[in-house]
């Protein structure tokens, strides 16, 4: 077989695997609205480990990260640290609202904000910044598929249609198995992943200069600048201000706090596997430190790739390396952005049809009416993504970040909901509105901001403010009391 076919046939031979693993769960929860989004909240500590880290790590770990540390330098460290101290107020976040799912049986966050407050405008407001940001963030998974199957075959397979194949097996096992199937395909492409960025970030800098500290060495002889604090000195950017902090401040507040991720303390089986989930989570970090290594051996690469993102695939390319490790490479990349890219739909369409149809309509459906509805706006959800896609041309890291600015603003919100008894819903939700508005404003002309700072933080800053200050003088309703007694409540197992 020529070496394109090999490749080829391996990432097939991926993608029915995953589709099989994915398809496996279908029978095993309930035919209810909970079973397809909560998996009628049996999720174990494995399956949440891998659900969790492989949804955040995403084809921006595979392509954004290296391509950063390859264009950044130091920079691309701040995914690290917004990853270690990101998912800790989830620990505290998690178990509450579990409590709460369980009790009033939430599936989605809108929802137990909506009902802290009885405000429907209220889940109707997440559900669109929700969306917002949805639709750009599985715009980049797809997108970094497309990237991975283009360039190891060579313009065989061009982006558009690569992202048609491997995001069609992603909505067969979602459509089928919901959530489960996210959960157990996650487990699957978290494993695949953590092995070959391990395999491909010690052997990389080996073949090119010899090891990682002769690498590094000649780096800080030819290109210094990129080992500097945070590796932008040549920009002038500096570590305490401007883009950098700003986008660790947002990314760090705003980690846990997305929909997809946050929905899975309705999933867990119990508290205690939320905690230990917590707990464990940074050491999915260590999959990063490769992925970086691998973008700094392309710094003094003999030849330099179209674009940052692609980095890694080019180095792969360009060194000629045998078929079987380049579609074992190219299987591994799949699987950070069908392992970020199938959650994000799950979790888009179940809070499109339950925070946004059914609240604004104030309908009611059967479990099984309702569960239909989900998939057929799962299919919508990815068609429109993958017409993003197609026409974006920016950055995989910049498009991130511009999604975290929208997602950023629930973070007062949960904080509110489950811990805060003298918050008014009309602040809350006046919040919301404004830090959104603010934040999309600055995306879309960032000249006018006063300041270079991520626009997340000028909209979390604005939303917080309101919240407080249109607060003052409100006294809690009893639901409110009674709420929030319930979040406060550990059951007696734990």
């Amino acid at each position: 077989m020529t070496s394109s076919t090999v490749v080829v046939a391996i990432t097939l031979a991926y993608l029915v695997a995953s589709l099989v693993i994915g398809l496996l769960p279908a029978g095993k929860a309930s035919s209810s609205a909970t079973g397809y989004v909560a998996g009628d909240r049996s999720m174990g500590l494995l399956v949440m480990y891998f659900i969790t880290g492989a949804t955040i790590f995403s084809a921006f770990a595979f392509l954004g990260g290296p391509g950063w540390s390859y264009s950044r330098g130091a920079a691309s460290y701040y995914i690290l640290g917004y990853g270690t101290l990101g998912f800790l107020p989830f620990y505290f976040l998690g178990p509450r609202a579990a409590r709460l799912g369980r009790r009033f049986q939430f599936v989605t966050q809108a929802e137990m904000v909506a009902a802290r407050y009885e405000m429907p405008s209220l889940a109707i407001t997440m559900a669109a910044i929700s969306t917002a940001a949805f639709i750009p963030y599985l715009a980049l998974q797809i997108k970094g598929a497309g990237y991975v199957l283009n360039t190891v075959t060579r313009g065989g397979i061009s982006q558009e249609l690569g992202s048609a194949v491997v995001y069609g097996v992603v909505l067969l096992y979602v459509l089928k198995s919901g959530v489960l199937g996210v959960g157990w395909t996650n487990t699957f492409q978290g494993l695949l992943m953590m092995a070959l960025a391990w395999t491909l970030g010690l052997y990389l800098p080996r073949r090119l200069y010899g090891g990682i500290g002769p690498m590094f060495a000649q780096i800080a002889r030819a290109r210094p600048e990129l080992l500097r604090s945070p590796g932008l000195a040549s920009t002038g950017q500096s570590w305490g201000w401007g883009p950098y902090s700003s986008a660790v401040i947002v990314s760090t507040v705003g980690f846990s706090v997305w929909p997809h991720t946050f929905m899975k303390a309705f999933s867990a089986r119990s508290e205690r596997t939320i905690r230990r989930t917590v707990v464990l989570y940074p050491t999915f970090q260590l999959f990063l430190i490769p992925l970086f290594l691998i973008g700094y051996c392309g710094v003094l690469f003999a030849t330099q790739p179209p674009r940052a993102d692609q980095v890694l695939p080019f180095i792969l390319m360009s060194l000629d390396m045998p078929s079987l490790v380049v579609g074992i490479f190219c299987s591994g990349a799949l699987a950070a952005s069908m392992s970020s890219g199938d959650a994000i739909a799950h979790a888009a369409a179940s809070i499109v049809v339950r925070d946004g149809y059914l609240s604004l309509s104030k309908r009611t459906l059967s479990p099984i009416a309702e569960r239909r509805l989900i998939r057929y706006v799962v299919i919508a959800v990815m068609a429109t993504s993958y017409a993003v896609a197609v026409l974006y041309r920016g950055s995989l890291v910049t498009l991130l970040l511009s999604t975290y600015g929208a997602v950023v603003q629930f973070a007062p919100a949960l904080v509110a909901t489950l811990y805060l008894r003298r918050v008014s819903g009309r602040a809350l939700l006046s919040g919301l509105l404004l830090g959104g508005a603010l934040t999309g404003a600055f995306v879309i002309s960032p000249d006018l901001r006063p300041w270079d700072l991520h626009p997340g933080l000028y909209g979390l800053t604005a939303n917080t403010l309101t919240l407080v200050i249109g607060s003052l003088g409100h006294r809690p309703s009893q639901h409110a009391q009674n709420y929030l007694a319930t979040a406060a409540t550990p059951p007696a197992e734990d």
